[in-house]
């Protein structure tokens, strides 16, 4: 790339990004700043218009105001105080964002729980909370009880139905918990008005905002904290590189629970002053049509999301919208483009970023398959390093003086950005799992990074490419394999819906061999699997296994569950599911028989 070129280049990215860092300064934790101040103008100059459009109603400006004041009128009732928690249990709905906004107006923290868990999966998040509070929605009633028998101390339980069934039925939840109480009866009797300027006087932007919680996708999940300061910082880069305005309506049907949904594609909307659509939760059938319906103009999106969408039947309205941008993450190469031509998309911005991360990289080039751009002095400026990895270990590597390497171009690594005054870790409620996402002495003595976990590669044009998380990266006949990298090769075999690619043991044997979940439809071939990956993948790289599922499981946010595939491994006989075997010297996938098995296990059969 020429010198000119990259000027211009860099020159591009300033342009895009001072706003929001002109913003952002705004936000810095000693601020005497919360997320409600950066809405006071919208709530008066857009009074009467739609700011949360949900399935089943919607809230004006004014009309989320005086809701948000409720809720603090309330929380100040039952006598919490700045930094103290309250647990939140609902489905996507217009009272979601303004109870954790009214509960913000005193300093409480919302603990936002993952609405797919029950039993002890949510009981464990219960605890890491340590809330005396649940906010439940009359959708999860049940849900909630199932946890409430698992923990030690049960927490009051006041129970929410606003739009999802107009008037809760508190006889039929007390059927489900005894002890519930109604929240919408409670804030009949709050005033909607301001609370007084003393219950936020030492209010700061570094103060708790939300507890997040991990997908868990690798174990019991971690709540990591998250700041007003932060939560703002990511919304306002949400609208700004976005260029949206008051006129703009952002839909999203991502859980609004997690950051991508809740904190991302809200601060977007919100920050802009426009309106935020919310879906229950993702429907293929039902996306275009909400987005034509409400006039949509950007949306949030999870690569799988975009996947789905384009395995689908055409829909009527995949063209009759008013969609300018997508933004989001995940988007693998293979279906970007027919994604962006087929559904009229004319900008994508993909980026990288971790609930629990101190920094995010965007794409604002529209480069395919690339989840960042920095040019190589704010690279430095910010201190984002891609340092060699060894896999077998797991372990960056470290050179004379005990430092870590850096990755060559287009060399996997694992990526760490430093921690600073500026660029904070906030860490998780658990010691010890924050303790293991920093990384010391990494190119000085003395100096913090976060880790994310995650193996990137940087070209030598500035583009951050992402290659896969760390443990998903597996190693077979001496060589490592990238999972992310091998789905992305078998994904375009026509038929394959879905590819979840892991790596499993074979007794006796060395390493791992790789083995590949799908979901298929009629069209698939396995034929043509065979000469895609023959002709696509190095001989380490190709799948030896292939287990037909008639539906991948995955987390609330999208992500393949890979930990019980892992578990479950290859054994016909233990499992239910077609399963097939790459014939090393035909190259075919054959049905795998319980005698092929058992010589394969036995070291006579060689892969």
């Amino acid at each position: 790339m020429s010198s000119l070129h990259r000027f211009f280049r860099g020159l591009r990215f300033w342009r895009s990004f001072a706003p929001f860092f002109l913003r952002a300064a705004k936000a810095r934790p000693n601020r005497q700043v919360d997320y409600s101040d950066w809405l006071a103008p919208h709530f008066r100059a857009y009074a009467d218009r739609p700011v949360l459009i949900g399935e089943s109603g919607n809230m004006t400006w004014a009309e989320f105001d005086a809701f948000a004041n409720q809720v603090a009128h309330w929380a100040l009732g039952e006598g919490f105080r700045r930094g103290d928690v309250v647990s939140l249990l609902m489905e996507n709905r217009p009272e979601y964002v303004a109870i954790w906004l009214g509960l913000s107006r005193i300093g409480v923290v919302t603990a936002l729980l993952n609405t797919n868990l029950s039993g002890e999966r949510l009981a464990h998040c219960m605890r890491a909370a340590g809330a005396s509070h649940l906010l439940v929605g009359v959708e999860l009633v049940e849900a909630a009880a199932s946890a409430l028998s698992e923990l030690e101390a049960v927490p009051q339980i006041f129970a929410v139905s606003g739009s999802a069934e107009p008037g809760v039925d508190l006889m039929a939840v007390q059927r489900t918990i005894p002890s519930a109480e109604s929240l919408d009866i409670e804030l009949e009797s709050q005033a909607a008005s301001e609370i007084e300027d003393s219950f936020r006087a030492d209010r700061r932007a570094g103060d708790g905002l939300f507890l997040i919680f991990t997908s868990g996708t690798t174990g019991l999940p971690k709540a990591a904290r998250v700041s007003h300061s932060r939560a703002m910082t990511i919304g306002v880069a949400a609208f700004k590189l976005q260029r949206l305005t008051a006129n703009d309506r952002v839909y999203s049907c991502l859980p609004l629970y997690h950051s991508a949904g809740g904190l991302m594609a809200v601060g977007a909307a919100l920050f802009a002053g426009g309106s935020l659509v919310i879906s229950r939760r993702f429907s293929a059938k039902r996306f275009w049509s909400d987005c034509a319906q409400h006039d949509v103009t950007a949306i949030q999106y999870i690569g799988e999301l975009c996947r789905y969408l384009l395995n689908s039947p055409p829909h009527p309205d995949e063209r009759q919208h008013k969609i300018r941008i997508a933004l989001g993450n995940g988007l693998r190469p293979e279906v970007w483009t027919p994604f962006q031509q087929r559904f009229g998309i004319p900008r994508i911005i993909e980026f990288y970023g971790a609930t629990e991360g101190n920094l995010a990289l965007f794409n604002l080039e529209g480069r395919t398959g690339a989840v960042g751009y920095l040019p190589n002095f704010i690279r430095r400026l910010l201190g984002v390093e891609i340092a060699r990895f060894d896999l077998e270990t797991e372990e960056v590597e470290r050179g004379e003086g005990g430092f870590c390497l850096p990755a060559r171009a287009d060399e996997p690594g694992e990526l760490l950005i430093k921690i600073s005054e500026t660029v904070r870790f906030e860490g998780y409620t658990d010691e010890g799992a924050s303790a293991k996402k920093i990384l010391r002495d990494v190119l000085e003595k003395g100096d913090a990074y976060f880790r994310s976990g995650d193996l990137l590669r940087l070209d030598d044009e500035g583009f951050f490419f992402f290659v896969d998380r760390i443990g998903d990266t597996f190693r077979w006949k001496g060589e490592n394999v990238a999972t992310s990298e091998v789905a992305e090769v078998i994904s375009v075999v026509a038929g394959i819906e879905e590819a979840n690619v892991y790596g499993v043991e074979i007794a006796g044997t060395d390493g791992r061999a790789g083995m590949a979940a799908l979901v298929t439809n009629e069209g698939f071939d396995l034929e043509q699997l065979g000469s895609v990956v023959e002709e696509g993948l190095a001989p380490y790289a190709r799948p030896v296994f292939v287990r037909i599922l008639s539906e991948m499981e995955i987390t609330g946010t999208f992500k393949h569950r890979k930990v019980e595939l892992v578990k479950e491994g290859f054994d016909p006989a233990c499992l239910s599911d077609p399963i097939y075997y790459r014939e090393p010297e035909k190259g075919t996938y054959v049905p795998l028989e319980a005698a092929t098995f058992d010589r394969i296990v036995a070291g006579e059969l060689r892969l």
